[in-house]
């Protein structure tokens, strides 16, 4: 799988937070172009108190955080006032994009938190994200090494790995997606259906938190289902 690569974590360079910037902006939903902007002006003044935080560990390890000044507007409330989608759901897809130029490694669930200790440290990479209105959010970028003392240690990943062995981690079996507009899935009903991206008979994807790791078939035990494993992907192969 995605996390079985040895040799000791990779320092982030100015380039790969650049191309992580890069594929952040492409996928978030903001309805307008985006273009990531290195901040160079000094402390970090954004509002950081609702951020969304992931981090990433594999080959190049990273936390990352999002910070946008529309959120609000992602995540209308329902008639009881509770949010239709969570924020942390909404950008999950952008970070996800952001951490897959990282390399081979697992993303963990972002969530909402200050980040604000994140994007004042001194080895953070922070990104204005400028649109034609300007500024309209900040995105953050930390590097794992063992030169700022945040990796998971000084060995190989397999004895890294070896530390959280017993840590459960979500498995999830996918057989297919599609999009729709939020205003489609406000509509459905009982007895609506959904047309996925994946003909009958096409293998599932097996995903560990978000990542690609093996392909199965379905099948049937004793009236649950169960998923057959059928291929498993390594790190020399495309996760994408």
């Amino acid at each position: 799988m995605s996390m079985t690569s040895t040799g000791s974590a990779t320092a982030l360079s100015a380039s790969d937070a650049l191309a992580a910037a890069n594929a952040l902006v492409g996928v978030l939903p903001t309805g307008t172009p985006l273009t990531p902007r290195l901040h160079t002006l000094g402390a970090f003044a954004g509002a950081t108190g609702s951020a969304v935080i992931a981090s990433f560990v594999g080959n190049v390890s990273a936390d990352l955080a999002v910070v946008l000044l529309d959120a609000p507007s992602l995540v209308d409330d329902a008639a009881d006032g509770s949010p239709v989608v969570a924020l942390q759901d909404v950008l999950q897809p952008a970070i996800e994009a952001a951490s897959d130029t990282l390399g081979a490694g697992v993303l963990d669930d972002a969530r909402v938190e200050d980040a604000t200790l994140l994007f004042e440290d001194a080895d953070t990479t922070v990104f204005e994200l400028a649109g034609a209105s300007g500024i309209v959010g900040w995105f953050a970028i930390r590097g794992r090494t063992s030169s700022t003392g945040r990796d998971l240690g000084t060995g190989s990943m397999a004895g890294k790995l070896g530390r959280i062995s017993n840590v459960e981690m979500a498995l999830t079996v996918e057989i297919g997606r599609t999009r729709m507009p939020v205003r489609d899935v406000l509509a459905m009903e009982p007895g609506a259906v959904i047309e996925l991206d994946r003909s009958a008979g096409s293998p599932a994807d097996v995903l560990l938190n978000g990542r690609l790791i093996a392909h199965g078939e379905i099948v049937v035990i004793d009236q649950d289902y169960a998923v057959r494993i059928t291929k498993i992907l390594d790190a020399s192969e495309d996760l994408d």
